[in-house]
């Protein structure tokens, strides 16, 4: 039996742990860590790309959905599949830029609050008690829209960011366009409002920052009660900046503001700018939208790049989810930028436990498939298709290989390099999902990356587990 040939052409190299997905296009990435896992919500750009095709443009109209991936280690992702906001809410235009909260409420559960921009008209609001739902619509209408009572000057009320502080109050920002007073540099038009005890409504009036440069995307953070308010500038020229203490923030890029008192607009002190655009670290240039949060004892800034459209070398504007370090702290955020290698991984897989097929760092020629009770499993596109895992702990030894799985061909098992030899073989069959095994020749122990190669297009892979 000849071994199969992988495909060498991944999206994402096996070295870069940037993009989160080697695959899906999404972007304007949140995130919340619920029982010691990280989840990152983000825009489906892949709604937008699956309706306009490679020669289309991302201009955003066909997104009415999120993408949901999840993390325990920072390099390998699990991909949960979408949030179907349309269905959910169908009162909807668009879904974008999702901002997630959670908090434990009276009843003990942990509740999810996932603040999404409603095209460029307001803000609406979804609710479940687990990351991947089921979510529903609480309100059954936005919580914020164009020209509501007390908002003035915010022509595009979208774009939100939430936070809950130390006492457990809700705060939220949002606001995009131009300023109506057409100031070159300084714009009132983002707001921030306390919201209700219930975080579907507001406890205070709606309160202007006055912030140089802004654009758009709007994030906000309290670390030891202080107030981070960040957000993207615009892409006009600095020339005419009136700070010799604080350089300009360059083009399109993130700065921020502080203060200790939210509601008092005049309390708000720019610091700076803080992420660099991606344009800035010789990638291609396009717009952010970030959010900076400690997960593992480590902080990291969440943001977008078009990295995999550079090696697609499509030129519609699709963009994927990164992760970086930012070591902040209540002083300040420091200066930053995109990379493609990403972070560390920051703790060794087991691979004894029931690990989902739709968990990978990278691969080449696959996509996903629905598998039943809001699970997925990855599909392969071709022959040489190919998923990878970073660091897995063998130590104890391993015997035996499990999968379920489906589909006409051969799945092969290898460790630490695509093309060598395999481990372990197994022949799928077509029809149902089965569960398929092979005893390893000898005990593998150690640490190790895995691969699994498929001979054949249209396999499937729902699970897998070593014994």
């Amino acid at each position: 039996m000849s071994t199969i040939q992988p495909d060498t052409n991944p999206f994402k190299p096996e070295e870069c742990a940037n993009p989160i997905s080697p695959k899906v296009f999404c972007a304007d990435p949140t995130g919340v860590e619920y029982e010691g896992r990280l989840y990152v919500f983000g825009t489906n750009d892949h709604q937008q790309y699956d309706a306009v095709g490679y020669n289309g443009k991302n201009s955003y109209e066909h997104i009415k959905s999120f993408v949901i991936f999840s993390t325990q280690d920072m390099a390998n992702w699990e991909y949960h599949g979408i949030i179907d906001t349309a269905k959910i809410a169908p009162w909807i235009i668009n879904s974008w830029a999702p901002s997630i909260v959670s908090r434990v409420e009276e009843d003990g559960l942990t509740h999810f609050y996932l603040y999404f921009s409603n095209n460029g008209c307001g803000v609406g609001v979804l609710t479940a008690t687990h990351p991947l739902g089921p979510w529903s619509d609480p309100l059954g209408k936005p919580l914020v829209y164009q020209n509501m009572p007390g908002l003035e000057n915010c022509p595009s009320p979208f774009d939100p960011g939430v936070c809950v502080d130390e006492n457990g109050k809700g705060w939220l920002s949002f606001g995009g366009g131009t300023d109506a007073g057409g100031c070159k540099i300084y714009s009132k038009v983002p707001k921030i409002v306390r919201l209700g005890r219930d975080l579907l409504s507001f406890d205070s009036d709606f309160i202007s920052i006055n912030v140089p440069y802004f654009f758009e995307a709007s994030e906000l953070n309290v670390i030891g009660g202080r107030f981070f308010y960040s957000y993207s500038t615009d892409w006009q020229s600095r020339e005419h900046w009136d700070r010799e203490d604080i350089p300009a923030p360059s083009v399109c890029s993130m700065g921020y503001m502080t203060t200790r008192t939210p509601l008092d607009g005049d309390s708000w002190e720019f610091q700076g700018g803080f992420f660099l655009n991606a344009g800035e670290s010789g990638m291609e240039w396009c717009n952010n939208h970030t959010h900076v949060m400690e997960y593992s004892g480590r902080k990291y800034i969440l943001h977008h790049t078009m990295h995999i459209q550079e090696r697609m070398t499509t030129q519609g504007g699709f963009r994927c989810m990164c992760v970086d370090e930012l070591p902040y702290s209540e002083a300040g955020f420091p200066l930053a930028k995109a990379t493609r290698e990403g972070v560390e991984q920051i703790g060794l897989l087991s691979p004894f436990g029931t690990h989902s097929g739709a968990e990978m760092c990278t691969c080449a020629k696959m996509w996903y498939e629905e598998c039943g009770q809001g699970k997925m499993a990855v599909k392969s596109l071709s022959s040489g298709a190919w998923t990878y895992l970073r660091g897995l702990d063998f130590s104890s030894g391993a015997e035996r290989i499990r999968l379920t799985a489906k589909g006409s061909g051969r799945i092969e098992i290898r460790l630490d390099a695509r093309d060598s030899e395999p481990i372990a073989c197994m022949e799928t069959a077509s029809g149902d999902w089965a569960d398929i095994s092979a005893e390893l020749p000898e005990k593998t122990t150690g640490i190790h990356d895995l691969y699994f190669l498929f001979s054949d297009g249209n396999i499937c892979l729902k699970t897998w587990w070593a014994e």
